[in-house]
């Protein structure tokens, strides 16, 4: 019997400038930080990849709309959970290169 190989997606890490500020959000996919970005209330959220830029020396930067609402917690949650959690919610815009970040 031949064994299984296990797939295991990199982590990726997206850097969201907002302001004079910048976070650092992981996924596999944009859409993952993005999630992540929504939970913490940013609402115009621009993704760029670290440490990854194209070909043509420019970086491509995700564009996502978003937000989050609450709603009471799932009837199997742990005891730790409170009742009312954050549910994100977002929209891809679009995609956009810049050549400066």
């Amino acid at each position: 019997m031949a064994k299984r190989k296990s797939k295991r997606v990199a982590k990726k890490y997206y850097v969201l400038k907002a302001g004079r500020k910048s976070a650092i959000f992981t996924g596999s996919q944009p859409r993952q930080a993005a999630l992540k970005a929504a939970t913490r209330g940013f609402s115009d959220i621009k993704l760029r990849e670290r440490g990854r830029r194209n070909k043509d020396g420019t970086y491509t930067m995700h564009l996502f709309k978003g937000n989050r609402k609450q709603v009471s917690a799932p009837s199997n949650a742990p005891s730790w959970l409170p009742s009312k959690v954050w549910k994100p919610i977002v929209k891809k815009v679009g995609v956009e290169r810049v050549t400066k970040i």
